[in-house]
């Protein structure tokens, strides 16, 4: 469609001082991914959206690679509800470094070799940002992590049961509820946020094909 396409390394600080170079060369705008406080503003609304069509909700689950969207909805909700409620960050465990920052209370940033193990490729930041952390310190109840053979078969279910075409970072949240009801709050009003559906045709035709694995709790 016309753009101009610059790849670099898979490491996140790479494509952050290329994007930067590029912009002192051009003046190119540079749009942060997440750690940017009107990046989460935007994010916010989803939790807004979500106060609106289920204002009684209890509990809600949230994708996090760079923790923007979790920063955003978070923030919305804790400040906007008026009722108490849990939000719980959920990531792949081959990239839990918002996990390790949530335990450790300080940001822990892991490898490239590390987080681009996970087939998430969307949660693959190799660390929170400053501003997203402390929106997570401050509004988020706890983050838990996935394995992959649950991303995956999460993915399978959502297209044969429910007809959606989710990528495999933005099924993680559904994972949670599928696979790891124990580590989540034990309510009945509960969302899980459904973040994208950029799936390689040729990866969802393997994993619809691929044999079910069981739950390890019933949702």
């Amino acid at each position: 469609m016309g753009a101009e396409i610059v790849t670099v390394g898979s490491s996140s600080d790479e494509r952050k001082l290329r994007a930067e170079e590029l912009s002192a060369q051009h003046g190119y705008v540079v749009v942060p991914p997440f750690n940017d406080e009107f990046i989460i503003a935007g994010q916010a609304t989803m939790g807004l959206e979500i106060l609106e069509d289920m204002p009684n909700v209890e509990t809600v689950l949230v994708p996090v690679g760079g923790g923007g969207m979790l920063s955003g909805i978070s923030a919305a909700l804790k400040l906007a509800a008026s009722h108490p409620l849990k939000v719980i960050g959920v990531e792949p465990e081959f990239a839990a470094d918002a996990q390790a920052s949530f335990r450790a209370g300080h940001v822990v940033h892991w490898s490239a070799e590390q987080v681009t193990r996970t087939l998430a490729d969307g949660l693959r930041a190799q660390s929170l940002g400053d501003i997203t952390f402390a929106h997570i310190r401050r509004f988020v109840d706890d983050i838990v992590t996935v394995r992959e053979e649950e991303i995956r078969e999460t993915v399978r279910r959502l297209s044969v049961n429910a007809q959606l075409a989710a990528e495999p970072s933005g099924a993680v949240a559904v994972a949670a509820f599928l696979f790891h009801r124990n580590e989540l709050p034990q309510t009945t009003r509960n969302v899980a946020i459904l973040s994208g559906g950029n799936i390689d045709p040729a990866l969802l035709r393997e994993i619809q094909n691929e044999q079910p694995m069981g739950t390890h709790s019933q949702p």
